[in-house]
Parts: C-alpha cells; sequence; structure tokens
C-alpha cells in the first residue's frame, strides 16, 4: 500500500495528556444529544441517556466518543450558540466525571462551544466546516491545545445539498486539505485528522468515488477518520433506510479500512470493531 512505501503517516496524537495509539484503526462512537440527528436510535437528549450510551460504546470498544449537539443532516434547523452549548456541556461533564479514561471529541464548527466543551471536559474538536464557519476555530483550537478534526464541505448544513458541483473533486479536496492544514500548523496546532466528509456537499457516486482514492491522501500523512455510518449514501444506493442499514455500513467501514482509514466514526460500536478485529487478521501490523 502506497502508505507503507512511500510515506511515514503519523500514528499517534496526544488527547488530554495521553498519546492514541493509531497505529491500528479505532472506533469513535457518535452520541447525539440533538433530538432530530437523521438516524432516530442515535438521539440521546437527555444526559443520563448519553451516560449510557457512553457506557455501552466503551464497553464494546470505543476508543473516542464523538458528542454532538447541533444536528448537521442535511437541511437541518439552525440553532443558537447557547442552545448548543446548554446541550452539550452537561453531557460532556457528567461522561468525563463518570468515565475519566474516555476520549471525549465535540462534533461543533463553533469556536466559543468548542471552548466550553474543552473546559467541561472534552479533549478532541471535530469540525464539520474546517474552520470555513467560524474564523476563530483553528486559533481556539491551538490556544488549548487539543487534537483538531479536519473535514471537508461546502457551505452549510442548510445549504450543502446545493454545492455538489465539482471540476475535479478529488484534487480539489486534497488542496483544501494541504491548504487548511497548513493554516493549522502556523498557527501552532500539533494533531491533525484529516475526514473527507462523506455526504457533505456530495451526491451519492460522488462519495464512492471518493473512498475509491482516499487511500491518496497518504501524501499528507495524517491520520484519516471515515464517517460513513448509515448514512444515505449507504441506504440510498440500496433502496432501504438508515435503521436497516448496518449491514451496508459495516461493508462500506471495512473497505474504508482497505483504503487507509484510521479511525471508524459509527453508530455501532460493538460491530465496527469487530470489522477492525478480522481486517487486521488479514493485515497484521
Amino acid at each position: 500500500m502506497l502508505k507503507d512505501t512511500f510515506f511515514n503517516k503519523k500514528d499517534s496524537i496526544n488527547a488530554g495528556g495521553r498519546l492514541i495509539d493509531l497505529s491500528t484503526p479505532k472506533v469513535m462512537g457518535i452520541i447525539n444529544l440533538t433530538p432530530d440527528s437523521f438516524f432516530e436510535d442515535s438521539r440521546k437528549p437527555a444526559v443520563a441517556d448519553a451516560v449510557q450510551q457512553a457506557e455501552k460504546m466503551m464497553a464494546d470498544g470505543a476508543t473516542f466518543l464523538d458528542l454532538g449537539a447541533y444536528s448537521s443532516r442535511p437541511g437541518a434547523a439552525d440553532i443558537s450558540v447557547q442552545e448548543e452549548t446548554d446541550r452539550l456541556t452537561p453531557a460532556v461533564e457528567a461522561i468525563a466525571a463518570a468515565f475519566p479514561q474516555a476520549v471525549i471529541s465535540i462534533d461543533t464548527f463553533r469556536a466559543s462551544v468548542a471552548e466550553a466543551a474543552v473546559k467541561a471536559g472534552a479533549h478532541i474538536i471535530n469540525d464539520i466546516s474546517g474552520g470555513q464557519l467560524d474564523a476563530d476555530m483553528f486559533a481556539t483550537a491551538a490556544r488549548l491545545q487539543v487534537p483538531y478534526i479536519l473535514m471537508h464541505m461546502r457551505g452549510n448544513p442548510q445549504n450543502m445539498a446545493t454545492l455538489t458541483e465539482y471540476d475535479d473533486m478529488f484534487g480539489e479536496i486534497f488542496d483544501y486539505f494541504v491548504d487548511k492544514y497548513h493554516q493549522l500548523k502556523q498557527l501552532g496546532v500539533n494533531d491533525v485528522i484529516l475526514d473527507p466528509g462523506f455526504g457533505f456537499a456530495k451526491k451519492g457516486e460522488q462519495n464512492f468515488a471518493l473512498l475509491k482514492r482516499m487511500d491518496e491522501f497518504a501524501p499528507l500523512e495524517l491520520p484519516i477518520l471515515a464517517g460513513v455510518s448509515r448514512k444515505r449514501m449507504i441506504y440510498g444506493l440500496l433502496g432501504n433506510t438508515a435503521a436497516e442499514a448496518l449491514n451496508g455500513t459495516t461493508v462500506i467501514n471495512t473497505i474504508a479500512l482497505t483504503k487507509d482509514a484510521d479511525i471508524l466514526r459509527v453508530h455501532d460500536v460493538k460491530e465496527a470493531v469487530e470489522a477492525v478485529k478480522l481486517w487486521m487478521a488479514v493485515n497484521p501490523s
């Protein structure tokens, strides 16, 4: 594979003073603190339910927990900074207190929300907008000295579905990552993870074309996160629903592992961990 032949991908990140080894793929469990996320079973707006879900995901083998309080599904309603913060911080505090070993990621594009969450006990910022929706985000990540997940998206959740025309999709995403990573490094962000942004300003066939070439991000020598869990790219092609897309998700996650994914972001941790174990049996490090 490319990374083994030519490139030396960074294989660890520092999250809250803990060195997380990414030389073998890890799983990130999704906990949505929203009432309107696209997959109904992922909605855990009550703090007690979020804590219970965190416990289950960690028992199932999750390395990371990704908490989000703003639905980023296409056409989702906008909410205020205050509402997002009020949804998010109590859950972060409760999970951090109950499970000090948990590595908590915050799914937000707002710098002030990210800062409040880190102060409440979170360790990673997961920004769907790549800093495009809040000019303070990169500087905030640098000041807080936390890992930053850099995702590719155009527009915002309200209009991204209309922004799917590219002259050279892969080339444009590659250049986007180069530019944004340079900015982050200049500011002093030490740990950056790339997320190609499946489903964000990308149509079904574009997602599969991007997945096919995901290992070509190897020259950037950065960890890759694949977030395909139960998305329309899967259930739209199969003609079922998000609720019925677990089998398809496992298949696409396995393909993502063959394309150098280092982190699988999923609703169903147990199945993703099993996929990693089986893949590792064929591809021992």
